[in-house]
């Protein structure tokens, strides 16, 4: 999906694939990357997701990169506390207690940005985006992340009927394993169907390379 296509969604109301409650997938398993405590969780193409809060509640420093600038204001109305305007090297943005969300182009995005991710959630990224862009994505990702870093990406399998059709897109765990298996250690953790003819899985993903000490010393 072109840029300018998300964009008309979010201008249009057309976010069916936002949910209101926090990803049984991540409620289930986040437990299992055993974090380091006030690790950073880099959160890709984030929306307003309701997940970014559960992940602050559970004591976690959240980066969200968003293309809509609405689905970041729409996100901080949803709650009382204080909002302050942030500007970060193109990027604007909205810090709302532990949570900073910047506005742009995740392509453009790069560490210098924010303070280092050691994590990462994906429940909407990988599946929004065409197979053109899926390998780019991956790659990218893999930069953004140092050695030893850990998160949950969540997949979904379509009927046939509906696989060309996205986004949300259809992704098997075959590609899975050609995106990301050069940079990351994979575990399927769960598969489940969340409608009928419809499976997703949530993947347990660790960076690859040799540890940094500061992450060594701390597992």
């Amino acid at each position: 999906m072109a840029n300018e296509a998300w964009l008309a969604r979010w201008q249009n109301g057309r976010i069916g694939f936002n949910q209101s409650r926090p990803h049984p997938g991540l409620v289930e398993h986040w437990a299992t990357l055993a974090l380091p405590p006030r690790t950073r969780v880099l959160v890709p193409l984030c929306g307003k997701s309701v997940d970014m809060r559960w992940l602050a509640r559970h004591g976690h420093p959240v980066t969200g990169v968003e293309l809509a600038y609405q689905a970041l204001e729409q996100f901080t109305a949803d709650s009382a506390e204080g909002v302050e305007r942030i500007q970060r090297d193109g990027f604007k943005g909205l810090r709302q207690g532990c949570i900073e969300l910047l506005c742009g182009d995740f392509f453009h995005f790069h560490r210098g940005h924010s303070d280092v991710a050691r994590a990462f959630y994906d429940r909407a990224a990988l599946i929004a985006l065409p197979p053109a862009r899926r390998q780019r994505y991956a790659f990218h990702l893999a930069q953004l992340l140092p050695p030893g870093a850990a998160g949950l990406l969540i997949t979904l399998e379509k009927p046939p009927a509906t696989q060309l059709s996205g986004p949300p897109y259809h992704v098997t765990p075959e590609e899975v394993g050609a995106l990301f298996d050069g940079n990351f250690e994979r575990t399927l953790l769960e598969e489940f169907e969340p409608a009928e003819d419809e499976r997703e899985s949530v993947w347990m993903l660790v960076r690859k390379g040799p540890l940094e000490e500061e992450v060594r010393v701390q597992r």
